[in-house]
């Protein structure tokens, strides 16, 4: 039997800060007043909501958001760009060592669909918590409002919410077509009140995007006007950008397309030159391409920690971090054998002989020296991301991550206008990009829809490589998992296997704690356990 006393510290906070006239709110001064008065101060006051907006963009770099003691602080905990590796190693695309003080290899082998693990935790509490800030911020400010920075404000969480929930449904449900009416998470906006919230069942996917898409169709239209101070906020582009991806997993193609269009126009971003990526990059948030992305700054208690961070874990630069010690993250190699020598991102990892023309001069002698003395460096190991400032000898792991650049939209968008019976115009979107940024001798080969859909995915694969999208794609396209093909491999053995598409160990699971705690959800109301796959 459950115990309402067993609701979760993430779920409780999310509750007692929704938006009814029964409770009151408590400013920053210690005065306390009804929501109706705390919205009429605010609408004097917009600046009283910088706290709330300010919870909500630092909890996508939230250092030990798991809240375990200095001694237990779980070195995966350092925020979305964690996150994101997860999604990575749940791939197809990446390999790292198996070894103890990787913190992945658990995500490398589906070990970490587990209900009471620290990484299921981890993923709830990373989404909801920041569900529990852009909620605060949506119940204070009305739809009505005509005050541009509270507009700006409402906008803004109204996108963050899309982006969380946009994320969760695709963790814990099969791809929207043809699971409309599946079981996908637990739905807690502004309206919902504390006896709601503790008999909450799951929401159906239609359900969760019918609330996404709602949300960024009001985000945008409210960010017409919006010009945000950096890169760390969302505009009117980002809220494209994220509607894009949505109307793509709903097969919307038409509307994807306009949408990734709408995303570069409203950012005014373009994609890296072939220049800029023959050297390591993804580090700067500056850089033209970037849409959106979190903002590091080296006070950031994620970079203090020294190596809880993602250059530890991903940047082979930061050989005082994680990668220094073995833990270096590689491109499979059936992936990279289908890249052409042509195409400047071959470089991005290191060939045969342990070497790349992006790392080739002699400012990078004394990296090679000390990153050698490891066995498991060499082939294949990535030198696509730049350390920051490009300063190897500081070796300082405050890079930005990126969560959005134009590169994606293109993609998206030739990937739609295909799907929409315009494979002309998407096979020349297509090529003009790969050929004038990446690979001067690409051709696309493909002339029907689904023949271009597969070539995106490829120039996706490759181009998105490490920045969390591998996961979410074989889920979208239905695609299976393939880590060894003709008996070629090089995944460590025991991350060696495939699975099928759509197979229920893809799913991730709901949290015993929030199982116990909500009346709604039953033990047997959560996504079946699978044991993980056994290695070939």
């Amino acid at each position: 039997m459950k115990k309402a006393i067993k609701i979760p510290f993430y779920l409780l906070g999310i509750i007692l800060s929704v938006s009814c006239s029964d409770f009151l709110d408590t400013f920053p001064e210690g005065a306390n007043m009804t929501s109706d008065k705390k919205k009429e101060a605010i609408d004097q006051n917009p600046d009283l909501l910088t706290s709330d907006l300010t919870a909500m963009w630092s909890n996508m770099i939230t250092f030990n958001i798991l809240e375990n003691k200095s001694a237990n602080i779980r070195h995966f905990d350092y925020g979305y760009a964690s996150f994101c590796l997860m999604m990575e190693c749940n791939g197809q695309d990446m390999t790292t060592a198996n070894i103890g003080y990787n913190h992945y290899t658990v995500n490398c082998s589906f070990s970490d669909r587990v209900y009471t693990s620290a990484n299921t935790s981890f993923m709830w509490k990373l989404f909801y918590n920041q569900i529990l800030s852009a909620n605060r911020i949506i119940a204070s400010v009305p739809d009505s409002t005509e005050n541009p920075k509270l507009k700006a404000f409402r906008g803004q969480a109204l996108a963050v919410r899309a982006f969380d929930y946009l994320n969760l449904v695709q963790l814990l449900q099969f791809t929207v077509k043809g699971h409309e009416q599946s079981l996908a998470v637990p739905l807690i906006t502004e309206k919902t009140a504390f006896s709601d919230a503790t008999n909450n069942p799951r929401a159906t996917v239609e359900t969760v995007y019918k609330l996404i898409m709602s949300d960024l169709n009001e985000a945008i239209r409210i960010l017409e006007d919006y010009r945000r101070p950096d890169k760390g906020f969302i505009n009117r582009g980002v809220a494209c950008g994220l509607r894009a991806r949505a109307n793509l997993l709903l097969q919307n193609y038409k509307e994807a397309a306009d949408d990734a269009e709408n995303a570069i126009k409203y950012s005014g971003a373009t994609p890296y030159t072939r220049e800029e990526v023959a050297k390591p990059a993804f580090w700067n948030a500056a850089d033209k391409p970037v849409i959106w992305a979190n903002i590091i700054s080296e006070n950031n208690a994620i970079v203090q920690s020294g190596i809880i961070n993602a250059p530890s874990h991903l940047c082979s630069f930061y050989t005082n971090g994680y990668v220094g010690i073995g833990t270096w993250k590689k491109i499979s190699r059936l992936l990279y054998d289908q890249i052409p020598a042509s195409d400047v991102r071959k470089g991005w990892w290191l060939d045969e002989h342990s070497a790349s023309p992006l790392v080739s001069d002699s400012r990078y002698e004394k990296w090679f020296r000390r990153a050698s003395s490891n066995p498991d460096f060499g082939t294949y190991t990535n030198v696509k991301f730049g350390i920051y400032k490009d300063d190897l000898t500081k070796l300082v792991p405050a890079s930005d991550w990126f969560l959005m650049r134009a590169e994606e939209m293109l993609l998206i968008q030739a990937e739609a206008l295909a799907m929409s019976n315009q494979t002309g115009k998407a096979k020349h979107l297509l090529e003009d990009f790969v050929k004038s940024s990446r690979n001067p001798a690409y051709t696309c080969s493909a002339s029907d829809a689904e023949g271009i859909r597969d070539e995106v995915w490829l120039q996706r694969r490759i181009e998105l490589w490490g920045e969390g999208f591998a996961f979410y794609d074989l889920m979208r396209l239905k695609k299976p998992l393939i880590r060894i093909e003709n008996g070629l491999s090089s995944f460590p053995d025991a991350h060696r296997f495939n699975l099928e598409a759509e197979a229920q160990i893809l799913l991730w699971l709901i949290p015993q704690a929030e199982v116990q705690a909500n009346e709604g959800i039953r033990e047997s109301d959560n996504n079946p356990v699978v044991e993980p796959p056994r290695p070939k």
